[in-house]
């Protein structure tokens, strides 16, 4: 499979995801296993690129992967103008997002709220790719709602307008995250264009990953909710998909020296007060199948010091006498 110069062998890829995949995470995951990890994504409105949030999504500095920079918006023009902002700033391939389905990115029409103008879906594709020469991506869903499909439709304006790679969440926008994926659409996409297609929903183990690229056909998969606590699931899937094995989960030596590892580099990116806060969420994924778990997250909440917050994490990991479970 290729995207522009970028060649990989079935890849499993860190999915954008807001307030997560920021470049301390997608840092780790690259290095557990990751062969494309998509930022957070970055708005097309120009008065808001010089804000704080959007300063430290452009920061690739250090970042060991290929960069690869979700943008989000509803004008052809604004989104053209962002894509080039960001090459500019390092990155190397572009996705465009029409597959989040947040009510606050949908109630201004972006996202998968675009899905429902295929017009101006083409207009987009077709700008964003002709303002730079770096590839790019799109990442829908398969349609607004259940009876709404058209996830082929969007399919082939993508191929049609230079899109490099397709990846396609088994939910509608209506669907938001409620039930389970569905991969027919996605089968159905990937037979019907000649790019590459990744297919992404619901994928949480090796054998689920490999279920779905078999029924499915899709050259790579991505993996959202899934990589939250446990970014070792990409090593975990490349591996099953080679030898049909299952590697140990890690134990907690590891997953303590892992969380702690990521904790100090929010703390570096983020500054103190801002890392320890950000640091919170990922503790409670890291420990969520843990012994205590529960009354352990809610006292790490409290503290707003990394010191503090980096001791506890490490007598609680001090205390637990089990391995993680799986």
């Amino acid at each position: 499979m290729k995207i522009g110069p970028h060649i990989f062998n079935t890849p499993i890829i860190l999915a954008p995801m807001a307030g997560i995949t920021d470049r301390p995470f997608r840092n780790l995951c690259n290095q557990l296993g990751a062969d494309l990890c998509v930022s957070e994504m970055v708005t097309s409105e120009k008065h808001l690129w010089h804000s704080k949030k959007t300063q430290l999504r452009l920061n690739h500095k250090g970042e060991t992967g290929i960069r690869s920079v979700q943008i989000a918006g509803t004008d052809s023009i604004k989104l053209a103008e962002a894509a080039q902002f960001n090459v500019a700033h390092g990155a190397q391939i572009i996705d465009i997002n029409m597959g989040c389905p947040a009510k606050k990115v949908c109630n201004v029409l972006a996202g998968s709220a675009l899905l429902k103008n295929e017009p101006l879906v083409a207009e987009i594709l077709n700008a964003v790719v002709s303002a730079v020469d770096v590839p790019v991506t799109l990442k829908i869903r398969t349609g607004w709602n259940e009876d709404n499909k058209n996830a082929v439709s969007i399919a082939k304006i993508a191929e049609e307008s230079g899109i490099q790679a397709l990846s396609v969440h088994g939910r509608t926008r209506a669907d938001a995250y409620k039930g389970a994926a569905e991969y027919e659409t996605i089968a159905a996409v990937k037979s019907s264009v000649s790019i590459p297609v990744i297919a992404n929903g619901d994928i949480t183990s090796p054998e689920k990953a490999k279920a779905v690229l078999e029924y499915t056909n899709a050259d790579g998969l991505m993996i959202g909710r899934a990589a939250q606590g446990n970014p070792w699931i990409f090593q975990q899937i490349k591996h099953y998909l080679t030898d049909n094995t299952i590697i140990s989960p890690p134990g907690n030596e590891e997953v303590c020296h892992v969380l702690t590892s990521h904790m100090q580099n929010l703390y570096d990116f983020y500054g103190e007060l801002s890392g320890v806060r950000i640091a919170r969420k990922h503790i409670g994924w890291y420990i969520k199948n843990l012994e205590g778990s529960e009354l352990f997250r809610k006292n790490v909440n409290q503290v707003d010091d990394c010191s503090t917050q980096l001791a506890l994490v490490n007598q609680y990991f001090n205390l637990q006498q089990s391995p993680l479970a799986a």
